[in-house]
């Protein structure tokens, strides 16, 4: 039961400081962080190989700046301590909506 208990602890441990490193990633035209825009979409942290597996977004499949996002995402992830990879996918389902923004996101930019 311990074992199971620190297992579950190391995943909410890694997975709380993903969306820490995530909310330091922007897009360069939009003044709020990928994390509060909606753009990540699944955040899961497999102990038995530890690899943290990332789904993201962008808010438009030809965004200019995909690129650079994603390699934004990537680095600030691989600095996590415990994943020994990363395994980050670009999706485009679900669409990105605003309704998918936190509330802070939409106050921000002016949504509310």
């Amino acid at each position: 039961m311990s074992e199971q208990l620190n297992e579950t602890d190391e995943q909410m441990r890694v997975t709380q400081k993903a969306i820490e490193m995530l909310r330091t990633v922007f897009d360069p035209e939009i003044p709020v962080n990928v994390y509060d825009l909606g753009l990540i979409y699944k955040i899961d942290y497999d102990l038995s190989d530890k690899t943290l597996h990332v789904d993201m977004t962008l808010t438009a499949p030809s965004c200019p700046a995909a690129d650079f996002i994603m390699e934004d995402v990537r680095q600030k992830l691989v600095s996590i301590e415990g994943p020994e990879k990363v395994d980050l996918r670009l999706v485009f389902e679900p669409v990105w909506c605003h309704d998918m923004m936190s509330e802070e996101a939409k106050l921000e930019l002016g949504f509310l």
